[in-house]
C-alpha cells in the first residue's frame, strides 16, 4: 500500500486537503470519487515510510516531477487517435466547461466515453498530467503526434485569458473547417485520380508487355519506327530492364524527403518554399494571418496585455518563417512601437490595407474587435478562393490526363498507318 496525498473540492465547494492509503493511483482516484470528492491534485507522499509530513504545495510540484518521468508520460499504444476524434474530444471538452464542470472531472467523463482504446489511454495520460498539476497546455504538449503545435498554443492561449471553453470550440471549429475543405478537395479529384490510375495501368501493361512484341514485328518490315513510337520503345526497355531499380529509387527518395522534412532545417525549408509558391503561397498566408488575428484578439477581449497575447498568438500560424517574421515584429512593440508599424516588415503575412486597418483600430482603442473582423472577412475570402481552387482543379486534371492517354494512343496509331503502306 502507497499514501497518497491529496487536495480536493468538497460537495458543498469546500477544498479539503488530506491523505488515504491506496493500492495505486487509479485505486487512490476511485476511493477519492466514491468520498464524493473532486481531485485538484494527487500525488504519492515522499518519505511514508518515516512519516515526515508533507508540505500542501508540495504533492503538485512532486506529481509533475513524476509525470515527466513516470508513467503519465508513456507512449499511447493501441492505435492512432484520427482527426475525427481530435475534433469530438475537443469540442465534447468544450462543453463540459462550458457548462461549470471542473477540468478533471471532465477529463474523467471523456476517458469513459472514448471511442477507442488508444483514445481512452491519451486522455487518461492527459487527465493524470492536470491531477499532478501541470496546465492543460503542458500536459497536450507532451503528446505532440495527437495535438498539433497549433493546438496547444491556442489552448495556452485559451488558459492564459481564462476562456479556455471558448477556445476549444474555436479549434473544434477550425478543425471541422479543415475537415470539410480536405474533402471537398478529395471528393473532387477522386474521379480524376482513377482515371489516372487506370491510365498508368494501361501504359505499363503496354510498355511492358505490348510493345516489346510490337517492335520485332515491325522490324522484320525493313521500317523504321516513328520518333514517338520510338520514345516509347526507349522507354519500354528502361522500364523493363531497370524497373526494380526505378521502384527502389522512388521508394528511397519518399523516405529521404520525408526524413528531410521531418528535421528542423529541411521543415523551415519546405515552408520557405510553400509561401513563395505562386498559388498556394498566398492561401497559406491568408489562413495563418486570419487565425494569428483571431487569437490576438480574442486574447485583447478578454484583458492579455498586447505583449503576452503576440507571444501566445504568433504560436498558432504554424509556419515558422511567419513565426519568426511576427517574433521580431513582437521586440518592435516591446520597445514601445505601434502595433500596426511592426507588423509591417512582415508582408508576406500583412497586406498594406490591412496593416493600416490595424492602425487606425489601434489608435481608436478597438484593436480586438478589428482583429476578429478581419478575421472574419479573411476567411471569408479564403474559402471562396479555396471554392475556386477546387473547382478549377478538376477539368484541369482531367485535361492533362487526356493529352496523356492521346499521346499514347496516337504513338501506337501511327506506326500501324505506316506498316500498311510497307506490305503495299
Amino acid at each position: 500500500m502507497a499514501t497518497f496525498q491529496y487536495k480536493a473540492l468538497q460537495r458543498d465547494g469546500r477544498v479539503a486537503e488530506g491523505q488515504l492509503d491506496a493500492g495505486g493511483r487509479q485505486e487512490a482516484l476511485r476511493h477519492m470519487e466514491g468520498l464524493g470528492l473532486r481531485p485538484i491534485s494527487l500525488s504519492e507522499r515522499n518519505g511514508a515510510k518515516n512519516g515526515k509530513p508533507v508540505n500542501g504545495s508540495q504533492p503538485a510540484k512532486d506529481g509533475a516531477a513524476k509525470s515527466r518521468t513516470g508513467e503519465a508520460t508513456a507512449p499511447v499504444g493501441g492505435g492512432r487517435i484520427t482527426p475525427r476524434i481530435l475534433e469530438n474530444f475537443t469540442r465534447l471538452l468544450s462543453s463540459l466547461l462550458a457548462a461549470g464542470v471542473p477540468l478533471s472531472r471532465a477529463l474523467v467523463i471523456l476517458c469513459k466515453e472514448a471511442a477507442t482504446p488508444a483514445a481512452a489511454a491519451q486522455w487518461k495520460s492527459v487527465h493524470d498530467l492536470v491531477i499532478d498539476g501541470l496546465p492543460l497546455a503542458d500536459a497536450m504538449g507532451r503528446s505532440p503526434k495527437t495535438f498539433p503545435r497549433v493546438y496547444v498554443a491556442m489552448v495556452e492561449a485559451g488558459e492564459t485569458g481564462g476562456f479556455l471553453d471558448v477556445v476549444l470550440a474555436q479549434i473544434a471549429d477550425f478543425q471541422a473547417r479543415e475537415k470539410e475543405m480536405r474533402s471537398k478537395v478529395m471528393t473532387a479529384l477522386l474521379y480524376p485520380t482513377i482515371l489516372l490510375i487506370l491510365a498508368v495501368g494501361v501504359l505499363v501493361f503496354l510498355l511492358v508487355f505490348f510493345i516489346p512484341r510490337f517492335q520485332p514485328m515491325f522490324a522484320s518490315f525493313g521500317a523504321s519506327l516513328p520518333l514517338l513510337t520510338q520514345m516509347i520503345v526507349n522507354v519500354s526497355e528502361v522500364l523493363r530492364s531497370y524497373g526494380l531499380f526505378l521502384a527502389l529509387g522512388i521508394a528511397l527518395g519518399i523516405y529521404s524527403f520525408r526524413t528531410w522534412l521531418v528535421s528542423e532545417q529541411g521543415r523551415r525549408m519546405w515552408e520557405g518554399l510553400i509561401i513563395k509558391a505562386p498559388i498556394v503561397g498566398p492561401l497559406v498566408a491568408q489562413f495563418a494571418m486570419s487565425r494569428f488575428c483571431r487569437m490576438l484578439g480574442t486574447l485583447l477581449s478578454a484583458g492579455v496585455p498586447l505583449v503576452n497575447a503576440l507571444n501566445v498568438a504568433r504560436r498558432s500560424i504554424g509556419n515558422q518563417i511567419l513565426v519568426d517574421a511576427v517574433s521580431n515584429s513582437i521586440e518592435r512593440v516591446k520597445e514601445g512601437k505601434p502595433l500596426g508599424p511592426s507588423l509591417g516588415e512582415c508582408r508576406s503575412l500583412f497586406s498594406g490595407s490591412v496593416l493600416e486597418m490595424i492602425s487606425v483600430a489601434e489608435e481608436s482603442g478597438k484593436l480586438d474587435v478589428e482583429l476578429i473582423r478581419i478575421a472574419n472577412v479573411t476567411e471569408s475570402d479564403l474559402d471562396r478562393e479555396l471554392k475556386t481552387a477546387v473547382a478549377l482543379a478538376e477539368p484541369l486534371m482531367l485535361f492533362l490526363i487526356a493529352g496523356f492517354i492521346g499521346t499514347i494512343f496516337i504513338g501506337m496509331v501511327i506506326p500501324i498507318f505506316s506498316l500498311q503502306d510497307h506490305i503495299k
